[in-house]
C-alpha cells in the first residue's frame, strides 16, 4: 500500500483532534515542537589547548560548578538514551490517558529558525539531566550565547572552586566575585601576594588577571599559565556576571524552574535482530555508524549521530569488500521504525518508542552502491532512504596528533639473577593533545608521553631512585604515587612538582610484585582519567621463568564533554567523572591503540605473558582473552604466590593489577576485552594476531573462516 505524504499529513492531525476529544483532563497536550531562535556556541579553535587551575590551594577568581548546559525552550522530552550526546534540546512526548505516548507530529525536531538546508546538522536528542544537587538555569530566562560558552570555559575550574556563597574548596567561592575585594572570602587562607594586591574584582581587572595570573599578582598560587584567548576571558566574566545578577538562577536540582515534569514515556527496550547473523570476527567491526530517526525540512530522515555522519541527513555509509558493519538505530521521535538494507538481506528489529535503540551487524561481501531504508510501509517514500556504499578497498584513515598510546611490546628487559643495586628511574609530566579515536583528539596528561606510562622494572631489595620532572609546558602541578612504595602517599609528597621544576626520593623495594603507579595530585581521579598511569614490577631473586613473550596492558576510562565518536577536539568534562559516566574505555589509551596501532604479535606454540593493571579511576575490569584459556594466573599481581591454572576471566580492580600467561595452539585473530562486553563500543579491544600451522585436532571449523576472522565464543 502506498500513502502520499499529505495524506500521511492529513491522517495524523486527524489522530491528534481525536487526542484532544479523548482528552479528559480538558488540557489540551500540544504536539507541536516549540522553535527557538538560538545563536549557535561559539568553541575554540581545535588547536587551542585547555586551561586548567591548579589542584593545589589557589587564589584565582575563576571558578565552575558542576552544572548541566542551559536548555533552549523546548517541550518536556522523556528520558534521552545515555549513548546521545547532549545537544540543547528537547524532544516533545505527549501522554494521553489511556492511550500512553504519542510522538509529536514534528518528530521532535528542534531547528532554529530559517534553517533550510538538508545538510545541516539536524537533531532530535532530549537534553540530558543535570545530576542531583546540580543547579541549572532558570527555564524563564536562558542563558546568552555568551554566557553559556563561558560556562563551558569555567567547567575547566569546577574541581577547585564553588559559586555557592561560603562554600570554598581548593580555591576561594567565587559567589559575588564581580565588584568584590581581593583576599575578602571569610575563614580562606589566601596567599600574601594576593592578601597584598588590593584589587577590587570588576570585569577590566578580572580580564587582566585571566590573561596572565602571575603579571598582575606576582608570587599568588595560581599555577596556571592563564586563558589565552580574548573570547574565553570576556565568556567566563560574562557566566559570572549572569549568575551574579540572578538572571540565571539556580532552580530545583531535579527539575528546572517553570518547566512541567516530563511525561513518562515508553521504556527504552535495546534490542538486536538480523536476518543472518555476523560472521566471526564482529566483535570488532570495521565499519560503525549510529543512526537516528527524526525529522527534517518536513521529512522523514535518518540523522547521523557521531563521527563524520554526525549530523548529517540520510548520511551515505561506506565499508569495504569483508568488513565487518555494525548499524545501531535510535528512535528518535517516537514513530515505529527499522533500517533495512535490502540489497544485502539485512533488516533490523524494529523500534517503537522514543529512545528505544536497535542493532544489526553483517558483513559486506559485495562492491558497489546500494540503498539502505526503513521498511516499515510508507516510510521509504516519506524520506528514510540513504547510500550504502562498498568499495574493494578501505578508505584511508584519518590521521589525528600524536599518538600517545604506549607499544604493549615495549616491556624493559628481565632483570635475570644479578644482585641488588641501586635503579635510577627519570619521568617527565608531559601534557600535550593526543588521538582518543580516528579523527578525535584530547588533551591527555602522561608520563613520558604516553599512557600508560613507560612500564618500570626492578628487583627485590634493589633501591629505586626517582626523579620526576614537571614539562615547563604544564599547565598543572603533576606528582607521582608508587603501590611499590612504602612511605607516605608512596612518594606523592616528595614529588609535588610544579611546571618547569624537579623533585625525587629514593625507596627501597621491599616485596615483589606487579603494581599500578599514578599521579597523586588532586583531584587525584582526574589526573588519573586524563592518563597519568603505569606499572613497575618488583621481580623477586632469581627473576620470573622465561616466556617468549612479554606484553604491557592497562585499561582506563576517560571522560569527554562531548558524546562517544564526536570528532574534533574533545575537552574533560569533570561532571561525568564524579558521576562515573565514562565516554571512552580504552586499552593503552586510545580507541584502536591496540588493534590497529600497536597490534600484538606472537606463533603458534609461543608462551604469551601479559602485565595487565587497570588506571580507573573508576571502573574495575572483568580481563579476558577471547579465544584463549589462562593457563597461570598471578592474581593481584602476587608473582611469589602460587599461579591459579585454567582461568578464563580475571576480575581487576581500578588500581589494580594481574599476571596471565598463554600459549596459543591454534593461529587467529585473538581478541582482549573487558568481559562487560558493552565497553568494547566504546572503544575497548585489542589484538594478537597469531601465526603458525593450523591444528584441526584442537580446532576446526566446518566451514571456511573469513580472513583475519577472530575465534569467538
Amino acid at each position: 500500500m502506498r500513502f502520499s505524504f499529505p495524506a500521511m499529513i492529513v491522517a495524523a492531525l486527524g489522530a491528534v483532534v481525536l487526542l484532544v476529544i479523548l482528552d479528559k483532563s480538558g488540557e489540551l497536550r500540544h504536539s507541536a515542537v516549540e522553535v527557538a531562535e538560538t545563536t549557535p556556541p561559539r568553541t575554540a579553535p581545535a588547536s587551542q589547548t585547555s586551561e586548567v587551575p591548579a589542584p593545589a590551594k589557589t587564589d584565582a577568581p575563576v571558578a565552575a560548578a558542576p552544572e548541566s548546559p542551559p536548555a533552549a525552550k523546548a517541550a518536556t522530552a522523556p528520558q534521552a538514551s545515555p549513548s546521545m550526546p547532549d545537544m540543547n534540546q528537547a524532544m516533545p512526548g505527549h501522554a494521553t490517558p489511556g492511550m500512553g505516548t504519542m510522538p509529536a507530529m514534528h518528530g521532535g525536531m528542534h531547528m532554529a529558525a530559517g534553517a533550510a538546508p538538508a545538510e545541516q546538522q539536524a537533531a532530535a536528542a532530549p537534553a540530558a539531566p543535570a545530576p542531583a544537587g546540580a543547579s541549572q538555569p532558570s527555564a524563564t530566562a536562558p542563558l546568552s550565547a555568551a554566557a553559556a560558552d563561558g560556562r563551558r570555559v569555567f567547567s575547566k575550574c569546577q574541581a577547585c572552586h564553588s559559586l555557592t556563597p561560603g562554600k570554598a574548596g581548593v580555591g576561594p567561592s567565587l559567589a559575588g566575585i564581580i565588584g568584590k575585594p581581593s583576599a575578602s572570602t571569610p575563614d580562606f587562607n589566601y596567599s600574601e601576594a594576593m592578601r597584598n594586591a588590593h584589587l577590587t574584582w570588576d570585569a577590566k581587572t578580572l580580564d587582566t588577571y585571566l590573561t596572565d595570573p602571575q603579571k598582575l599578582v606576582p608570587g599568588n598560587r595560581m599555577p596556571f599559565p592563564g586563558l589565552k584567548a580574548d573570547h574565553d576571558r570576556a565568556d567566563l566574566i560574562a557566566f559570572l556576571e549572569t549568575m551574579q545578577n540572578g538572571s540565571a538562577a539556580a532552580a530545583s536540582p531535579t527539575q528546572p524552574a517553570g518547566q512541567q515534569p516530563a511525561a513518562p514515556g515508553p521504556a527504552a527496550q535495546p534490542a538486536t535482530a538480523t536476518i543472518r547473523p555476523p560472521t566471526p570476527g564482529a566483535y570488532e567491526p570495521e565499519a560503525r555508524f549510529t543512526l537516528r530517526t527524526g525529522i527534517a525540512n518536513g521529512l522523514m530522515v535518518f540523522i547521523g549521530v557521531g563521527g563524520t555522519i554526525d549530523g548529517q541527513v540520510n548520511p551515505p555509509l561506506t565499508a569495504a569488500v569483508g568488513q565487518g558493519v555494525q548499524i545501531t538505530l535510535i528512535n528518535g521521535e517516537g514513530a515505529e521504525h527499522d533500517i533495512a538494507f535490502p540489497d544485502q538481506g539485512v533488516k533490523s528489529q524494529r523500534v517503537t518508542g522514543a529512545g528505544a535503540s536497535t542493532t544489526v551487524a553483517f558483513r559486506a561481501e559485495q562492491a558497489g552502491t546500494f540503498v539502505y531504508n526503513c521498511s516499515v510501509p510508507g516510510h521509504q517514500l516519506a524520506g528514510m532512504q540513504g547510500k550504502f556504499v562498498v568499495t574493494e578497498k578501505p578508505a584511508p584513515e584519518t590521521v589525528a596528533r600524536a599518538d600517545i598510546s604506549h607499544d604493549p611490546a615495549g616491556v624493559p628487559p628481565p632483570i635475570g639473577n644479578r644482585a641488588p643495586t641501586t635503579v635510577r628511574v627519570d619521568l617527565e609530566t608531559v601534557e600535550l593533545e593526543g588521538q582518543l579515536a580516528d579523527g578525535t583528539t584530547y588533551g591527555y596528561w602522561t608520563f613520558d608521553g604516553t599512557v600508560p606510562g613507560p612500564m618500570l622494572r626492578a628487583r627485590v631489595g634493589d633501591t629505586v631512585e626517582v626523579h620526576l620532572k614537571n614539562s615547563p609546558e604544564s599547565s598543572m602541578v603533576h606528582s607521582i604515587d608508587f603501590h611499590a612504595v612504602r612511605g607516605p602517599g608512596g612518594g606523592a609528597v616528595a614529588t609535588q612538582v610544579e611546571p618547569g621544576e624537579e623533585k625525587g626520593f629514593s625507596f627501597k623495594a621491599m616485596v615483589p610484585g606487579l603494581y599500578v603507579y599514578h599521579c597523586a595530585t588532586p583531584m587525584v581521579s582526574q589526573h588519573i582519567a586524563n592518563g597519568m598511569y603505569g606499572m613497575i614490577l618488583i621481580e623477586p631473586e632469581g627473576g620470573l621463568p622465561h616466556v617468549d613473550h612479554e606484553f604491557y596492558v592497562m585499561q582506563g576510562e576517560i571522560y569527554t564533554d562531548a558524546a562517544f565518536g564526536k570528532r574534533g577536539s574533545q575537552e574533560f568534562s569533570v561532571t561525568k567523572l564524579l558521576d562515573e559516566r565514562p565516554e571512552y574505555f580504552v586499552l593503552n589509551g586510545a580507541v584502536g591503540a591496540l588493534t590497529r596501532a600497536h597490534p600484538m604479535h606472537a606463533k603458534v606454540g609461543e608462551t604469551i605473558r601479559i602485565f595487565f593493571g587497570v588506571g580507573g579511576p573508576n571502573f574495575s575490569s572483568s580481563f579476558h582473552v577471547i579465544g584463549e584459556i589462562f593457563e597461570r594466573v598471578y592474581l593481584n599481581g602476587g608473582v611469589t604466590s602460587p599461579p591459579l591454572n585454567g582461568l578464563q576471566t580475571v576480575t581487576v580492580p581500578a588500581g589494580g593489577t594481574v599476571v596471565v600467561e598463554f600459549k596459543p595452539a591454534v593461529p587467529g585473530r585473538y581478541i582482549l576485552v573487558d568481559h562487560a562486553l558493552a565497553r568494547m563500543e566504546r572503544g575497548l579491544a585489542g589484538f594478537i594476531s597469531v601465526e603458525g600451522g593450523k591444528a584441526p585436532d584442537i580446532f576446526n571449523p566446518l566451514q571456511p573462516l573469513p580472513e583475519g576472522a577472530a575465534f569467538t565464543h
